[in-house]
């Protein structure tokens, strides 16, 4: 089986596939200053709940935005999988072109997002990720990943709003009923949840007439599902789609 690591600012997303199909995946917290040994416990425990030994891995592949733990994961790899994981750079086969001005810059997880986009949906396509950073990425019907946008995500837009206005309270993240709030906590959901569906679909009818007014728009992300229901834009939701990019270019590069 290929276990498929995609390290984020504010998650580590583990998915083991069995072949091309997804058995399990989990979602825990991205800490920086843990050590190779802490995560491989954590990785066994997720693996105990499913009957899962290290033994019955014999794939890793990670992609990550948080260079200082590349080194933490490949050590774990290799000690506890025995196994030289694959690392994602804008180097390794993709099957799309990088017509980026300098693709060294392109996050690993978008990368990712493009070629396994382009390899379930063919191109014109746009790719939402909502993550800690919200991406916009725009793939052209010849495969080539021409760049995008990048916008605070949700939370962290949340969280300014906490931190520099005294009288507004930090607030979870659900959709209010209606978008005129009778008090200040969905007044602020409200703003939250429909503002942000607006900036979407700002973005896309901008980025469609740059790139193709017939491109496909897909959403992924931990936050996806709570924004694309109310961005008339979006066409699917793809919640895995990081995932699934992992294991096409592990299959690409083995």
């Amino acid at each position: 089986m290929l276990l498929a690591i995609d390290i984020g600012n504010s998650n580590v997303v583990l998915g083991l596939f069995d072949g091309a199909k997804l058995r399990e995946s989990w979602r825990i917290g991205t800490k920086a200053q843990i050590t190779s040994d802490e995560y491989a416990m954590i990785i066994k425990d997720l693996f105990s709940f499913s009957g899962i030994g290290f033994s019955d891995v014999d794939g890793i592949i990670l992609s990550t935005v948080v260079p200082p733990l590349l080194p933490v994961m490949a050590e774990m790899a290799r000690k506890y999988f025995k196994r030289d994981p694959l690392v994602v750079t804008n180097d390794i086969k993709t099957g799309i072109t990088l017509r980026y001005d300098n693709p060294r810059e392109i996050g690993a997880d978008r990368i990712v997002n493009a070629a396994a986009g382009f390899k379930l949906y063919g191109g014109p396509l746009i790719i939402i990720d909502f993550g800690t950073a919200t991406t916009f990425c725009a793939i052209t019907g010849q495969g080539e990943y021409l760049g995008g946008a990048i916008v605070p995500g949700v939370k962290i837009s949340a969280e300014a709003l906490y931190q520099r206005a005294a009288k507004l309270p930090r607030v979870e993240l659900v959709k209010p009923g209606k978008v005129i709030g009778r008090d200040t906590v969905t007044a602020m959901q409200a703003g939250m949840i429909y503002g942000y569906a607006g900036l979407v679909d700002g973005i896309v009818r901008r980025m469609k007439q740059e790139l193709s007014e017939s491109s496909t728009v897909i959403a992924t992300g931990g936050l996806a599902e709570l924004i694309a229901p109310e961005a008339a834009s979006i066409n699917e939701v793809r919640p895995h789609l990081t995932l699934e990019g992992l294991q096409l270019l592990f299959e690409i590069n083995r």
